[in-house]
């Protein structure tokens, strides 16, 4: 599944949600299905889209610890998926590799770190909501310049049957 599939698959788990989010929803957003067994290096690539040299790198940098099978092969477990669908959503979002690092190295620290990591983590939301903010501004920029050519504004469902309806010019 690729990253663009997982995000889909976020984002649909959200348009679910009817009120305030629960603590079950946000569960839900980290979910790896199925992944009881141990998957492989390929396994886990194409689960969330990246290639296996950014999954070896993600290893070398000490953001994800990968065990072994018998043969030597990586084996990546659960909790070690969970962490990596946790990581593609922060680099998603924007956050830095150095900050990642830090994180990580926060958490494998232990419970004492949870304030720094909230710190963190609240200094990285407040940038994700500005980000929003000036994407919101680019939005509205970009449908009135589609109003301005004549062109229809709104989400791609409310357009979706619009062709057919528009009258032959």
């Amino acid at each position: 599944m690729a990253t663009d599939d997982l995000m889909s698959r976020a984002l649909s788990a959200l348009d679910e949600v009817d009120g305030p989010m629960s603590v079950e929803v946000i569960h839900r957003l980290v979910d790896v299905g199925d992944a009881t067994e141990p998957m492989t290096i390929t396994e886990v690539a194409d689960l969330l889209g990246m290639s296996p040299h950014t999954l070896r790198y993600y290893e070398r940098v000490g953001l994800v610890e990968v065990g072994r099978d018998a043969f030597g092969h990586r084996s990546y477990d659960a909790d070690t998926v969970r962490r990596l669908v946790f990581l593609t959503r922060m680099r998603l979002s924007g956050m830095a590799m150095r900050d990642l690092q830090h994180y990580v190295q926060l958490v494998d620290e232990g419970e004492e770190t949870v304030p720094e990591r909230l710190d963190m983590l609240l200094e990285h939301r407040d940038t994700i909501r500005r980000q929003l903010k000036e994407l919101t501004l680019s939005l509205a920029a970009t449908e009135y310049k589609i109003a301005t050519y004549g062109g229809r504004t709104g989400s791609p469902q409310d357009r979706a049957g619009q062709h057919e309806q528009e009258p032959d010019r």
